[in-house]
């Protein structure tokens, strides 16, 4: 940008900070992937969850839209985030939920890890 007018540049650093800024996406599981790096809400029905309580840092693993071993989108929950939950956070099978967070990759799938329970809301619970 040092090749640009003075008020040029001023205008783009302001407008990729606004948009940097600006709300988080909502998107649909299958959609997740194409927002790795991105700081966002995932909205689905859990398809599978399960509680591995024997596996080293016993995650519990929320897979949204379609179920386990074809899940897109898994929220992640590990061993020692669970007490701050007031529910067993595998019961949520079968309901509609939002997942806020940083949207990462793993093993071709996306996921966002989940450490405090205000970061999962019933679907219905959003605006």
């Amino acid at each position: 940008m040092f090749w640009m007018r003075p008020r040029t540049a001023l205008i783009a650093v302001f407008l990729s900070t606004a948009s940097a800024a600006g709300p988080a996406g909502i998107y649909r599981p299958e959609e997740a992937a194409l927002h790795v790096g991105e700081q966002a809400t995932v909205c689905g029905v859990v398809a599978s969850s399960k509680y591995a309580a024997q596996s080293r840092g016993q995650p519990t693993f929320l897979n949204l839209g379609t179920p386990y071993p074809k899940h897109v989108f898994t929220a992640l929950i590990w061993g020692d985030s669970r007490p701050a939950f007031p529910y067993a956070p595998e019961s949520l099978r079968g309901e509609g939920i939002c997942v806020s967070g940083a949207i990462e990759h793993y093993k071709g799938k996306a996921e966002i890890i989940v450490t405090d329970p205000a970061q999962i809301t019933k679907a219905a619970d959003r605006p």
